[in-house]
């Protein structure tokens, strides 16, 4: 069974500029026909701009009446929604949107202090071929909070998941310099979608067997989105082949956030 999978850190669905995305994301964020579609950024809730872009204009609105996660889910998908950070306008956090229902899912607090709220939104959804835990993520900017943070998830995974169940772990890492990856697939046993399938080349392999060293396992360049040069988002599995994965980037994508989305197409094994 093939599962198509996509991360996006959605930059709250508003510009640099402060100009509403929600509507184009819609459509960018259907482009992926994706099964399970993992979420960073999410307002759940925002008075000021939905005052402000909620009213119909020739025709058009550009806020939604509701929450984003909604929004974007439609009637194709399920959603569920963790909130992280509340604030006197609204309150915004990770979401998932799944074509599978959604069996159960629960939202940990695992903000390291006061000015970065982070939590780990864990879903269970229910395939045609079993069940699969789906964990978004978005960890803080100080690599001393990360570092807490990812002990905080493999504690909820293995507690969650704790007979080698296929997990998808997706989000915003904000490990510019991947020194958490080795951790995870050391503790859970998962591999990041781009070590499988990363770039390879035969001179490469050849030169690197003739040095008897192995490739290096980098995952995608995703931010900023207009030229990505920091690996920031990743998708982490356990009991899945990675068939494809690939980053989207260019104009139009440029324009909806600051983040590339990754797109990743699995077999559940």
């Amino acid at each position: 069974m093939k599962i198509k999978v996509a991360t996006y850190n959605i930059h709250k669905g508003v510009s640099y500029r402060s100009k509403p995305r929600v509507v184009a994301l819609k459509q960018a964020i259907a482009a992926f026909d994706a099964d399970l579609i993992f979420l960073q950024e999410v307002q759940g809730q925002h008075d000021r701009i939905a005052a402000r872009f909620g009213e119909e204009h020739h025709g058009h609105r550009h806020w939604p009446q509701g929450s984003q996660h909604e929004f974007f889910a439609g009637e194709s998908h399920q959603s569920a929604y963790g909130l992280n950070a509340q604030y006197d306008h609204g309150h915004h956090g990770n979401a998932l949107l799944t074509r599978f229902p959604i069996a159960k899912w629960t939202n940990t607090d695992i903000s390291d202090h006061a000015y970065e709220a982070r939590g780990i939104l864990h879903s269970i959804v229910e395939t045609p071929q079993g069940t699969v835990h789906c964990y978004v993520i978005h960890l803080g900017l100080f690599e001393k909070s990360r570092v807490r943070q990812v002990e905080a998830l493999i504690e909820a995974v293995k507690l969650s998941a704790p007979n080698g169940e296929p997990v998808i772990i997706a989000g915003d890492f904000n490990d510019w310099r991947n020194t958490l990856s080795a951790k995870l697939r050391k503790a859970l046993g998962v591999v990041e979608v781009f070590d499988e399938v990363g770039s390879k080349s035969s001179l490469g392999d050849l030169v690197r067997t003739l040095a008897r060293r192995q490739a290096a396992v980098r995952p995608a360049r995703t931010f900023p989105a207009a030229l990505p040069f920091f690996r920031l988002d990743r998708i982490y599995v356990r009991g899945f082949k990675v068939e494809s994965a690939e980053v989207l980037h260019g104009q139009l994508w440029a324009k909806l956030s600051d983040h590339a989305p990754i797109v990743a197409t699995l077999k559940l094994a």
